[in-house]
């Protein structure tokens, strides 16, 4: 079986390691996923280093064994299993499932068992075979064919040992391991051995007498009186000792075939694993495995000439870049550029730029004399590259000579959920190669710099088609110097105030998980779904009465479930607001204070300007765009951000109802616009509306409602959504809508109209000419098809305002630069831009914020802005 490789992992030792080495909270949702987390990223590195052509996780179904059955204080010694590592189990096993990867436990057997049978009948089957674990134990199956990859410290650090490495460490064949277990036995699995004797006696003896049974037999030979009455004495426990210690290498009805061991990923799942439990650097990670070992593309295949990719290596030193080579790029009509980066954002530097233009390919490197002035020379001609925000950040002016592939490939795929140079090279065309993985970074830069020549003119083809070049050289690009700035400035934390309210947050999640805990009337893991559940619905008896139903898994025990549950029992509240404080632990006052550059004392987020599909900023490390606003937990939070030295206070401009504005707008409904241009509140209009009441005396419930209603349409909320917001009947809940409709024609007939275009077209789009893709318009699945329709009357309306915001910052930013004022934007937060400013500048910052933001566009409506001022962001707000 020349060629293949079959990796059997020890799965419940590596699992353990992980659990122990990655120290990281729960999740937003309260569910420990650490050990999942460190498992799977030791699993690509596995992946990459060891490409295997086969692999099988192997797992401990129970402590009892057969092991038990001869000795039943076997493992005896052991602590209990931590309830946070066994909660993840089922995650591994769904881990496992969505990569293919067979996941073996068996009854009466350890996962060493089913390690033994099936390395060993693939190693005589001729494959080669690698064992991965964190246990020594293992090393007594090396042979021909089988090597055993063992984990040192913690999950990441192993050493290989093959016959010749055992042996050098060891003095003895890998298969005696068992019989010097049988003498000294293990403290860790309980194995008694004989007592007195250690490691190096035990050594000793095996190297005199080569097995424990020859020892044994020789027992009275050997020196030193007292071991020699041990060995007489405790032959019988030495010989269990051993047999204890031996794998298992025939385990019934355990058969290795290699297909059914070939790893089958379902990208889908995978995506959405990782997506559910919040793994988003796992989902990364095999994103890209999975993308450079997919076998898409022929290595050797190259972009340079006829040239393989090893003899472009190989020219490389001869790429060079030298002071001649200015003229020709200052001649050239456009230059390719990839670089290699040193930092992380927004500290960035460029260490080599990889240059393409016409015939020439050039390597230039940041110490050359030539590096600055070509540089210069980037800023004034035409240029392709990927990601220029990365690029500003290290320096080069990002003006309207630069196009963005990346950017230019957002538009065109905004659904797309990782995004890179190949993926985007392979999704435009298929003529495009892989740069070798194990490529030098230099050459790596080339062949990008390569790739970009080619499908730049694909992409601006690709642009003017849909309609989306006015959107990428009038929003999208001009925006990309913004961020930059925004990221480089960052925003000032008050750490000591962050180290109060953290031991305040703590002190408030221990008294809550005290209060649960005297609710529930025993002690129990509440960051556990399956504790929680069997504590809610078996102890609690809350599932009485409820569509709530015991799964495989368990009871569910998300927000939404728990939200339903509110009413029946003062637990319910008390594990949601402990989910809050954690999350808000977790996230924001653990996540920022790790996040504070000493150099600067503030957090330098990085805004994703193509992630969401909508259209929308989101922001990242830390992510501060879903601090809470309207709770106190929240504004505790937001209070913790202040001006910086040198700064006064903090300004912050906010969009009022501008999705309304823009339905308004885009519907062109007639009582919607008048409500909007006499300056009412449009949700007491709505309720006026809705209720048949005069304007005066729509109550506050009543405005409650409508505001709910007026808000849901936006997103395309059906009754029983409603009902379940406002705690209605789902009759109720349609009567409004119903009457909702009948008193706003216009918003009724352009929604319908949206959803029919949708049909026909498969894609929606904003006022600005946004465009995304809905393939599921058409589905024969209901349930798909619906989402869709509720996407396709979302997607233009948020889409717009997510538009208008960038417009804003750009002609904010502008003006802000051309008034040579000392205040800057440091965030924005969907509808909201946050500026530092000084005492003498707030009223005329205020007068650009909201001539930027209210001129962004000209609408049917008016743009209303609200302007605060105070001392920290929650003032501001």
């Amino acid at each position: 079986m020349s060629g293949e490789k079959f990796a059997v992992l020890d799965g419940s030792s590596l699992f353990f390691r992980a659990f122990y080495a990655l120290q990281l909270p729960p999740n937003a949702r309260g569910v420990h996923t650490n050990a999942v987390h460190g498992f799977a990223m030791m699993l690509v590195k596995l992946l990459k280093e060891l490409a295997p052509t086969q692999i099988v996780i192997a797992f401990d179904k129970s402590r009892t064994t057969f092991r038990t059955a001869l000795y039943p204080e076997y493992k005896g010694t052991r602590d209990k299993t931590p309830e946070e590592l066994i909660a993840q189990i089922p995650l591994l096993k769904e881990l496992s499932a969505t990569l293919g990867i067979p996941f073996l436990e068996m009854d009466d057997y350890e996962a060493d068992d089913i390690i033994g049978t099936l390395a060993t009948q693939a190693a005589e089957a001729g494959t080669e075979t690698i064992v991965v674990t964190g246990d020594r134990d293992a090393l007594q199956l090396i042979r021909t064919n089988l090597t055993v990859v063992l984990t040192k410290k913690g999950i990441s650090d192993t050493r290989r040992y093959d016959t010749a490495a055992f042996e050098e460490e060891y003095g003895f064949a890998p298969i005696r391991l068992i019989d010097l277990k049988g003498l000294m036995g293990d403290s860790s699995d309980n194995i008694p051995g004989v007592p007195g004797v250690g490691p190096k006696t035990a050594t000793k003896l095996l190297l005199q007498y080569e097995s424990i049974e020859n020892v044994l037999d020789h027992a009275a030979e050997v020196s030193g009186k007292k071991l020699s009455a041990s060995l007489v004495e405790y032959r019988d426990q030495a010989l269990l000792s051993k047999q204890l210690a031996t794998i298992e290498c025939n385990v019934p009805e355990l058969r290795y075939e290699a297909e059914g061991f070939r790893m089958q990923p379902d990208r889908t799942a995978l995506d959405a694993f990782c997506k559910e439990y919040e793994l988003r650097t796992v989902g990364r990670a095999f994103s890209d495995y999975l993308s450079v070992s997919a076998p898409t593309v022929g290595v050797e295949q190259s972009l340079f000439g006829e040239e393989t990719a090893a003899a472009a290596e190989a020219n490389l030193e001869a790429a060079a870049f030298s002071a001649a080579d200015l003229v020709s790029l200052r001649a050239a009509e456009e230059i390719a550029v990839s670089a290699v980066f040193s930092g992380t954002a927004p500290f960035v530097q460029i260490d080599v730029l990889a240059l393409s233009y016409g015939a020439e390919r050039r390597v230039l490197r940041a110490d050359a004399p030539e590096f600055e002035e070509a540089r210069a020379v980037l800023a004034e001609r035409p240029i392709v590259l990927w990601n220029a925000k990365r690029y500003a950040q290290a320096g080069l002016s990002v003006g309207a000579n630069i196009f963005d592939l990346e950017l230019a490939d957002y538009l065109l795929r905004p659904e797309e959920n990782k995004r890179d140079l190949a993926r985007a090279a392979f999704a435009h065309s298929a003529d495009f190669p892989a740069v070798p993985e194990e490529a030098m970074q230099e050459q790596r830069a080339v062949h990008e710099a390569l790739t970009a020549t080619h499908l730049a003119n694909l992409l601006r083809a690709a642009l003017d088609g849909a309609g989306l070049m006015p959107l990428y050289r009038e929003i999208e690009l001009p925006l990309v110097p913004v961020l930059a700035a925004m990221e480089q400035t960052g925003i000032y934390v008050n750490r000591a105030a962050l180290e109060r309210e953290l031991t305040a947050a703590n002190a408030r999640i221990e008294a809550l998980v005290t209060e649960i805990h005297a609710l529930a009337g025993t002690e129990f893991n509440i960051s556990s779904p399956k504790q929680l559940g069997e504590i809610l619905f078996e102890r609690l008896g809350l599932a009485e009465g409820s569509k709530i139903k015991k799964t495989k898994t368990g009871y569910s025990t998300s927000a939404e479930t728990l939200e339903e549950l509110r009413d029946r029992h003062p637990i319910v509240d008390k594990v949601l607001t402990y989910r809050m404080w954690t999350k808000l632990r977790s996230t924001y006052l653990e996540g920022i204070g790790a996040l504070i550059r000493p150099a600067t004392g503030r957090v330098h987020t990085s805004f994703n300007q193509t992630v969401t599909a909508t259209g929308r900023l989101s922001s990242s490390d830390p992510n501060l765009q879903n601090i809470p606003v309207r709770t106190e937990e929240g504004r505790a939070v937001r209070a913790l951000f202040e001006p910086g030295a040198g700064y006064d206070a903090l300004l912050s401009a906010d969009y009022s109802q501008i999705e309304l504005r823009i339905l308004a707008h885009m519907s062109g409904d007639e009582t919607m616009i008048d409500a909007f241009r006499t300056g009412q509140d449009i949700h007491a209009r709505t309720a006026s509306e809705v209720f048949g009441v005069p304007l005066a005396e729509v109550t506050g419930e009543q405005r409650r409602r409508a505001k709910a209603v007026n808000f849901g349409i936006v997103y395309g909320l059906s009754d029983y959504g409603l009902s379940r917001d406002l705690g209605i009947s789902r009759k109720e809940a349609a009567g409004y809508i119903e009457r909702y409709f009948e008193r706003y024609h216009g918003v009724r007939t352009f929604l319908d109209k949206i959803i029919a275009d949708a049909h026909a077209n498969g894609y929606v789009t904003t006022l600005y000419g946004r465009r995304r893709d809905l393939p599921a318009i058409n589905s024969r699945n209901f349930m798909q098809r619906s989402f869709a329709e509720r996407m396709a009357m979302n997607t233009p309306i948020q889409g717009t305002a997510a538009d208008l915001i960038k417009i804003a910052m750009i002609r904010a930013y502008d003006a802000l630069r051309a008034a040579g004022v000392k205040s800057r934007i440091l965030l924005q937060v969907h509808d909201e831009l946050v500026l530092e400013t000084v005492e003498a500048e707030i009223a005329q910052v205020t007068e650009i914020l909201r001539a930027a933001m209210s001129g962004a566009a000209e609408l049917a409506v008016p743009l209303a802005v609200d302007v605060h001022v105070g001392k920290n962001w929650a003032e501001a707000k």
